[in-house]
């Protein structure tokens, strides 16, 4: 198996059909083996269903459905280790960023980078709906802060969510993540990073979504959860 593409889904019912479908138009068009895995997060709306009833259509679609919800980094973690691909990538539900994106990142695999990470901020991405002037305040702000309290220096999009991630890096990042909700993001480079693996950020193009539901309160639980990995790296909760 090549590639494992993973979509995290809570209450996506109304738009995980057109995700799918597109996904499937663009790699039905490529020379390698690929599977597409759900993992819906405990929705209390149709999104399991509607997957389950796209899974006899779309080759290679998988469902794993959870009953109870447990945040996006539970699910994300659940997914890429439960994949079989040689590189491993996860993307939003609302198709943000169009696995079409992808090919940016396949010639830094090929350099011998280990996690390739779509970014919105350095040269040559594009944000075709632009986000209130509010939101890219905040998420500069925090961005910011995230690089000064992890470490992360020069990594300008660590929230963007189109993530991939070689099959060995995969294991190794993801079985020793901790942070089930906010800013498991965060903690996977900062780990690939401790664990010496090579990190690119790559430009892609992103479709803002009005219906986001990322807020001022979600940045400070994010902030939290920062603090919670930086606390988790001084007592060695990750060497263990």
């Amino acid at each position: 198996m090549r590639l494992s593409i993973i979509i995290p889904a809570y209450k996506e019912e109304q738009r995980i059909a057109n995700t799918l479908k597109e996904v499937e138009k663009y790699m039905s068009k490529q020379n390698y083996d690929y599977e597409i895995i759900v993992v819906n997060d405990g929705s209390k709306d149709g999104t399991g269903e509607v997957v389950k009833a796209l899974c006899p259509v779309i080759k290679n679609l998988r469902l794993i459905d959870n009953k109870k919800n447990h945040g996006k980094g539970y699910v994300v973690r659940q997914g890429m280790l439960e994949a079989k691909g040689d590189y491993r990538i996860f993307m939003d539900a609302d198709n943000s960023t169009s696995i079409d994106q992808i090919k940016n990142m396949t010639p830094e695999f090929k350099k011998g980078f280990d996690v390739v990470i779509g970014s919105r901020d350095i040269k040559g991405a594009k944000i075709a709906t632009p986000q209130p002037w509010w939101r890219i305040m905040l998420g500069n702000t925090f961005n910011l802060i995230v690089q000064a309290v992890s470490g992360l220096w020069g990594i300008w999009d660590t929230q963007c969510g189109f993530k991939a991630f070689t099959a060995e890096a995969t294991t190794k990042i993801f079985s020793k993540t901790k942070i089930d909700r906010f800013a498991f993001d965060v903690e996977a480079l900062i780990l690939a990073k401790k664990m010496g693996y090579k990190i690119k950020e790559v430009p892609v193009i992103w479709i803002n979504d009005p219906n986001s539901t990322v807020n001022f309160k979600s940045m400070i639980k994010m902030l939290l959860d920062v603090f919670q990995i930086r606390w988790n790296s001084i007592t060695h909760k990750y060497d263990q």
